[in-house]
């Protein structure tokens, strides 16, 4: 009984963190049938409804809601004892879960990575690339990747890169057709690439600063998209002005693929941190993966 109990407690706890069988199943690695059946003993056995299923999702009902908030500290003790255990090994090991945007996992991440993976290969790393500002807490990531200044006050933060600039450009033949935007305002004129970010309610808009003026400019334009090479591509193939990491870019600014335009409004800022809770015990594998993104 107890063993069964345990193990079923665990699957719940899977649930109600994914609200979906679908997704708690694929982690614990058990069929959606055999995981229903399991919720259903479980819920026997405690004379008492955990979850509210509909045909599109599961929820935790006010009893499994205080389950899953009370057993959980426990579950992440039990997780963090068993990881230091296995950091008693000869080789370090473990799993790591990272969140970053786009441009941070390709600039940043990614270059540390490769010969990380190789150096201790049975460390584990799972990154997902989100422009979104994730909850690392809430999504139970070891980690995130942010610009300074998006940190929040009551994480850690440890920086991974240099300062960095943002860069307006557009083709030489858009330019030639539409004209030099002088000031940010000017922009109202042109057709621009835009960017949706959902954790901001919507389409981005472009920051600059001068002289200590901030501004925040809406622009329009006919093309919206979220991925940075094809905002790229799109301000290459003559459709309007993109608005991107200046780093990714300074080669097709040499090349003469690109023109850049407002620069003196595009100061530079703070760069990528790796930021995590003080308060949780972090792992040899985090510690090894930390210092060699700090020197980088």
């Amino acid at each position: 009984m107890l063993k069964d109990n345990f193990n079923d407690l665990l699957s719940f706890m899977v649930v109600a963190r994914e609200r979906s069988f679908t997704r708690a199943a694929a982690q614990l690695g058990v069929s959606q049938s055999a995981l229903s059946h399991a919720m259903r003993n479980l819920e026997a056995r405690l004379d008492v409804r955990l979850l509210t299923r509909t045909t599109r999702s599961v929820a935790p009902t006010e009893a499994g809601e205080q389950l899953f908030t009370r057993l959980r500290p426990h579950l992440l003790e039990i997780e963090q004892e068993l990881t230091a255990l296995r950091d008693t090994r000869d080789k370090p090991a473990g799993n790591i879960r990272i969140t970053a945007g786009e441009h941070a996992m390709n600039a940043v991440l990614w270059p540390v990575l490769k010969p990380f993976m190789v150096e201790y290969p049975e460390i584990n790393v799972e990154v997902t690339v989100d422009n979104g500002l994730t909850d690392i807490v809430d999504g139970r990531f070891d980690a995130g990747v942010r610009l300074g200044e998006q940190v929040a006050k009551d994480m850690i933060a440890v920086r991974i890169a240099p300062d960095m600039r943002m860069a307006v450009v557009g083709s030489a033949e858009y330019l030639a057709r539409h004209g030099v935007p002088e000031t940010p305002e000017q922009l109202n004129a042109h057709r621009c690439i835009n960017m949706r970010l959902p954790t901001l309610g919507g389409v981005y808009a472009w920051e600059f600063e001068r002289d200590g003026r901030k501004l925040r400019v809406r622009v329009e334009g006919q093309l919206t998209l979220n991925s940075l090479p094809q905002r790229i591509d799109a301000a290459e193939s003559g459709l309007g002005l993109a608005y991107v990491p200046e780093d990714t870019v300074q080669e097709a600014i040499a090349q003469g693929r690109l023109v850049q335009v407002l620069e003196p409004w595009c100061p530079a800022f703070d760069g990528y941190h790796l930021y995590y809770p003080g308060r949780r015990q972090h792992t040899t594998a985090f510690a090894l993966l930390v210092e060699a993104l700090r020197k980088r």
